[in-house]
């Protein structure tokens, strides 16, 4: 008994296995796009019930009371910033009560200033919140937020404070991002991993 193979079905085949492999770069990248496009729609649309400050550099909350006397009812949350009296004399000489203030210190970063809080904003019943910190800081914030965010259905609209500083390396991003994602998968954020 002779087998007939048809060298045409065959060559079909191995041309279909390498094109799954060339377009799985390209429907990647058009999910992935998706995916932000929806963040930012999202993050346009939104009313944000709170102003969420990340602490590291004083300019960020002055222009956070700045927004906070134009969005009266909205409570300020900055989490690890200026020493508790700076912080509250910067709210209070902008003329924000401190009723409206709360400062938080738990975060060692920026990973852990979103994980910190996240349940606290969903208890709550925060699910959207203008995310203030440097414009140098805003790329690794927004994804770490995303992600952590995410998880409680809590929406970001970003606002980015103009600062002179470099962009932070996107190894710095990536790194965080795995942090993340560690967060999400057992409740750890790997802060004690990090090298100075």
């Amino acid at each position: 008994m002779l087998l007939k193979i048809n060298p045409k079905k065959h060559r079909i085949k191995v041309l279909s296995s390498r094109w799954r492999y060339r377009l799985l770069p390209l429907i990647s990248l058009v999910g992935i796009s998706l995916w932000a496009g929806c963040k930012e729609l999202q993050s346009y649309m939104v009313q944000p019930e709170a102003i969420f400050v990340l602490g590291g550099h004083e300019e960020r909350e002055h222009f956070a009371a700045q927004l906070a006397s134009r969005h009266r009812d909205l409570p300020i949350w900055v989490s690890s910033g200026s020493p508790q009296s700076y912080a509250k004399k910067i709210f209070r000489e902008a003329g924000i009560s401190s009723a409206r203030l709360y400062l938080d210190y738990q975060a060692r970063d920026t990973v852990t200033n979103f994980t910190t809080l996240v349940d606290t904003f969903k208890k709550q019943g925060i699910d959207s919140v203008y995310l203030v910190t440097s414009a140098n800081h805003m790329n690794r914030a927004r994804f770490i937020g995303e992600i952590v965010f995410g998880t409680r259905g809590i929406i970001l609209k970003p606002i980015a404070v103009e600062c002179d500083r470099p962009p932070e390396p996107f190894k710095k991003i990536l790194r965080d991002v795995a942090r993340s994602l560690l967060w999400l998968g057992t409740g750890k954020t790997g802060e004690t991993l990090i090298v100075p």
